[in-house]
């Protein structure tokens, strides 16, 4: 059996109407539940970013939340549940310094829980589109989760981030970086967790057999050769999110409880469907009074007579009833392998002190039956699943090292970062063709010995070669260069010397030594090409002494970019 966790997930609820003071109210609250949840014994709080969802989420700033609560607490674990990461919502240099500098505050205890954002009001309100949000959380993490390791950060070009080598500091205190977390939905999303190596922090209301299904998927995965880690740990767990209020007698329970419940449902449903909403104007707290009924929330169908709790029982009930029935149902979740159920008790309607007390209620007659033997199942946990994490991390490619040379350049940096792309081509067919000719060209040097190189690759190849370079070559890209680049290309029978003039708006190529070059790359014909197929790295050609660079050192980063290729970052 697995060692269960039990976690707070905060949203800010606050629904219409409002009063002066109310947020204030909320946002004071909410740190006193925080600080009662520590003591009693729970083992993390969950903050949302949420942006523009009147009513059901008041919270768009929780890294400030959660620095606040580090401060009036000693234990409890810090979850950002989670952090949006399409670039235009937040730049991934802001949030690796934000998570670092939480980590800092709370001596080593944040979570660093990660999405995408579904609602129409957020995508549509930073401007990100639906068909690429998923792309840019893939893109994002990857370039955040090298930002915690890399010194200096290498930088980063893609389609969606473009950012020059710098050292993005602070460093967070937990190495390689805090566990990583995903927003699931469904049991496709809760695949693509496992297959990233991250913890799954699933935001449906299911049922505990469900989540058993839900759970056989994703270990199966992290023991698989589909897990390649999105970062440089894994992070193997599945949560569950519940509604919750605790009392001794069932009956108050449910009245204190299942109104917030329910309106946390129909919120929900309301900002990720099709509900039309007018900002500032539409009330959803009168909609759900309206057509709760018809939508499934119906306070009738919840009864003070169950044996057992269902999340669902013709209406959404979750954990709103007495210790016992919590913690039975809390035993169905934990004997299908969930790592940890996190209760929302902020929401709706629900009063203040009716959470404090449902908090304490259950430190005291609920969470102890659960503590026994947790840390002995965690590490026997930990060593079984040990071989599976480290064939997985070594799958990830590693933290990179920036090649020597490279030096901040503001004109060139921000004209790197504004250049408009090439698109002769249909982006996506410019990408698909690149990587085609990048693949085939792997092919013809990968595995190949220099003397088989050479021969594929003579005067008459060079020539074509050079040729298109200079064709290739983007202005906007040289940061102002202009001047003669020189390559002396060396093989078994001598060495072969070429030169590109470089313009202000064009290159020429030519045969033969430069007369005053700028920089001068010595190197042997088959590492030519084996850099840039992409089978050799010129950093480490360059410690081995098989790559000889003479002149303008600073200059040698560009030349990939100046002439087609992809950034040296």
């Amino acid at each position: 059996m697995i060692a269960i966790r039990f976690s707070l997930f905060y949203e800010h609820q606050l629904p219409r109407p409002w009063e002066d003071g109310q947020e204030l109210r909320l946002y004071q609250d909410a740190l006193d539940q925080v600080e009662i949840a520590d003591r009693v014994g729970f083992d993390y709080v969950w903050e949302v970013e949420h942006h523009f969802l009147e009513e059901y989420s008041h919270s768009s700033a929780p890294e400030v939340f959660l620095a606040a609560a580090s401060q009036r607490t000693k234990r409890i674990r810090l979850g950002h549940g989670i952090v949006q990461l399409p670039p235009a919502v937040n730049h991934p240099a802001r949030i690796a310094e934000r998570v670092a500098t939480l980590d800092l505050v709370s001596n080593g205890r944040v979570d660093f829980g990660t999405g995408e954002s579904s609602s129409s009001a957020e995508l549509g309100g930073f401007g990100v589109r639906r068909a690429d949000k998923r792309a840019q959380w893939q893109d994002a993490i990857d370039a955040i989760t090298r930002m915690f390791v890399e010194e200096p950060f290498a930088g980063w070009n893609s389609a969606d981030i473009r950012m020059p080598p710098r050292n993005v500091l602070p460093k967070p205190v937990q190495k390689p970086h805090p566990p990583l977390w995903v927003a699931c939905s469904r049991r496709e999303t809760i695949q693509f967790a496992a297959r990233n190596g991250i913890g799954a922090l699933s935001f449906s209301f299911v049922e505990p057999e469900d989540a058993g299904q839900w759970v056989d998927d994703y270990y199966r995965i992290i023991a698989s050769e589909e897990c390649v880690p999105a970062g440089f740990a894994v992070n193997p767990n599945v949560s569950v999110v519940l509604p919750m209020m605790l009392h001794e007698d069932e009956a108050t329970a449910i009245d204190r409880g299942i109104d917030g419940a329910h309106f946390f449902a129909f919120a929900l449903a309301h900002y990720y469907g099709t509900t039309p909403h007018d900002p500032g104007r539409t009330s959803v707290w009168d909609e759900f009074l309206e057509r709760r009924d018809s939508r499934g929330f119906s306070r009738e169908e919840i009864i003070a007579n169950a044996e057992s709790l269902n999340v669902n029982v013709g209406s959404l009930r979750g954990a709103v009833g007495t210790p016992d029935q919590v913690a039975e149902l809390i035993r169905r979740y934990e004997s299908v392998g969930v790592d940890q159920i996190s209760f929302v008790l902020q929401a709706g309607p629900n009063k203040h002190e009716h959470i404090c007390e449902s908090l304490e209620l259950f430190g005291k007659s609920v969470l102890p039956r659960f503590a026994e033997g947790r840390d002995e199942r965690e590490a026997a946990k930990a060593e079984r699943l040990a071989p599976a994490i480290e064939a997985a991390l070594a799958r990830r490619e590693p933290a990179r090292k920036l090649p020597p040379g490279y030096r901040i350049d503001e004109d060139a940096e921000v004209a790197r970062v504004h250049r408009p792309s090439r698109r002769t081509l249909r982006p996506d067919l410019r990408t698909a063709a690149r990587r085609r000719f990048q693949r085939g060209f792997y092919k013809l040097v990968h595995g190949r010995s220099d003397t088989q190189i050479e021969k594929r690759f003579g005067p008459g190849a060079q020539r074509v070669f050079f040729a298109g370079m200079a064709r290739a070559f983007d202005p906007s890209a040289s940061a102002g260069f202009t001047g003669e680049l020189e390559f002396r290309l060396t093989r078994a029978e001598g060495r072969t010397v070429w030169t590109l003039q470089i313009e202000k708006s064009r290159a020429r190529a030519r045969s033969g030594p430069a007369q005053d070059p700028a920089l001068t790359l010595t190197v042997a014909t088959a590492d030519f090409l084996r850099i840039l197929a992409g089978d050799a790295n010129p950093a480490s050609l360059l410690m081995d002494g098989r790559l000889e660079l003479r002149g303008d050192h600073y200059l040698a980063p560009r030349l990939s970019e100046m002439f087609g290729g992809p950034s040296p970052y």
